[in-house]
């Protein structure tokens, strides 16, 4: 498949904003990203076709990257580095979402019922993913991936090593897929589709569910209901397990816990006995037993207090937040019970 012809003026635009953001030097005049005139990117694409990755295919698809200021002003602003819970909550938990959830459940039951019997993950969690990632395919993102990854991995101040994997990923599955990689659109992370699969987790963990001979995350929500179970059983959610647990303890969190971690559970329930915090409603957790501790800020002064069992961590390898932990699980308890009471 061949690429688009190139558009000077929306590569210009991208180009003044990393001179003007980044105090880049005239040689990023040439190209925002070309080879010949960037040895970092020139080292990478050596190193990327080494490995296996079509030269012509590479470069050509980084002749069509543009730079984002906006996407690495995003990255910053990320929702997660400073919400207290309660603001959080308040994005992804309304009753239309709710609602939506369990729409979206009885249009695809038979999808859902088989991931729950090959996966082990109960429709309300996969739901609540693809509702909190997309709005249930709904919003998928307006930024260009290939933009969005060559720039963070080229100018992101910390994790350019990580997208640069990323961009990798996305340009031989692309090439694998026939796809045009200049045409698709996503987060500005990079992030594509109906859940919201970066580029090797989607190499990794899509799945053709409804057997069309393609893994399609970015427009068959069957197969994007197949995928997360299957992310979710490769990392060792357990069926029937709980996800989070309610608890009491004082009305300031005490010192000598370490809250809110995205961590295999960690503190015993007896150590967070001795500091007050306790299973509410006799929960019947082992002393021995280890969670994750949550001191959820409502905003208004209150703390929640939660115990995040297995199930949690798992959720937090989908995305390294507690907030989008919570918001997921919370989403999926409103759906599961909406559906209930509608039986």
């Amino acid at each position: 498949m061949g690429f688009p012809a190139r558009q000077p003026s929306r590569f210009r635009l991208g180009l003044l904003g990393c001179i003007m953001a980044l105090g880049a030097t005239s040689a990023w005049a040439d190209s925002a990203f070309d080879p010949a005139s960037h040895p970092d990117v020139a080292a990478w694409v050596d190193a990327r076709v080494a490995a296996g990755t079509d030269r012509d295919w590479l470069v050509k698809a980084l002749d069509e990257a543009g730079y984002s200021q906006d996407v690495l002003d995003a990255m910053a602003r990320a929702p997660e580095h400073r919400m207290t819970w309660g603001e959080y909550r308040d994005i992804f938990i309304q009753p239309e979402r709710v609602e939506a959830g369990v729409a979206f459940i009885e249009a695809h039951r038979d999808a859902f019922a088989r991931a729950r019997a090959q996966y082990g993950v109960a429709p309300e969690v996969i739901a609540a993913i693809i509702g909190v990632e997309t709005y249930y395919g709904r919003h998928t993102g307006t930024h260009r991936v290939l933009d969005s990854l060559a720039t963070l991995a080229f100018h992101h101040p910390s994790r350019g090593d990580f997208f640069r994997g990323e961009l990798a990923a996305f340009i031989d599955l692309t090439r694998e897929q026939g796809i045009d990689p200049a045409t698709l659109e996503g987060s500005y992370a990079g992030a594509m589709g109906y859940p919201q699969f970066i580029p090797t987790s989607y190499q990794a963990y899509a799945v053709d569910f409804d057997a069309d001979g393609k893994r399609d995350l970015w427009h068959d929500p069957v197969d994007a209901i197949g995928s997360v179970g299957n992310y979710f059983a490769r990392h060792g959610w357990q069926a029937g397990g709980a996800v989070v647990s309610e608890a009491s303890g004082p009305a300031t969190p005490p010192d000598g816990v370490t809250f809110n971690q995205a961590r295999e559970p960690y503190v015993r329930i007896d150590a967070l006995a001795a500091k007050g915090i306790t299973p509410a409603g006799g929960a019947g957790l082992d002393a021995a037993q280890r969670v994750v501790p949550l001191a959820l800020e409502e905003g208004d002064g209150r703390v929640d207090y939660r115990l995040g069992h297995e199930n949690f961590y798992v959720i937090t390898r989908y995305n390294h937040s507690y907030l989008y932990a919570m918001a997921v699980t919370t989403l999926a308890e409103r759906i599961r019970d909406a559906r209930e009471a509608s039986s």
